[in-house]
């Protein structure tokens, strides 16, 4: 059982992190502008932000399948 709730969380944490990369690609890749505040949000960010969940989607996903 307990096996069946860890492969269960990493599915929906591996589902979480692709939603957030697939964000920021989809800005980086129609150029859309992200402020707070007074703070202008570079597109390099959002690549960073891309790749970083996007590595943590890939990893929650090949523990699942162990």
């Amino acid at each position: 059982m307990k096996e069946t709730a860890v492969r269960k969380y990493l599915v929906v944490s591996g589902v979480v992190f692709g939603l957030v990369a697939l964000g920021h690609l989809f800005r980086v890749s129609y150029g859309f502008d992200m402020q707070f505040g007074p703070v202008s949000v570079p597109m390099w960010a959002s690549w960073l932000a891309f790749v970083g969940p996007g590595i943590l989607c890939g990893w929650a996903f090949s523990l699942a399948r162990k």
